[in-house]
């Protein structure tokens, strides 16, 4: 299992601030911003290789489920 942050959004923010700092800001006058979106990604081939069940209910929640 993985909780963690959504990498194409902290990609997409990133973005946001090259294009400030492109437009003349400095990057010390930019604002340090904590990741808003995260995803939960549930690895079923990983969890029956080492004999571990997962609940429907933890899957039905899951952002993704490799299988």
């Amino acid at each position: 299992m993985f909780y963690g942050v959504n990498v194409l959004d902290l990609d997409r923010r990133a973005a946001t601030y090259v294009d400030k700092i492109l437009k003349g800001r400095t990057p010390a006058d930019l604002p340090v911003e904590q990741p808003m979106k995260f995803e939960f990604i549930v690895n079923l081939k990983a969890a029956k290789q080492i004999g571990l069940t997962v609940p429907p209910n933890v899957l039905a929640r899951a952002d993704r489920v490799i299988k």
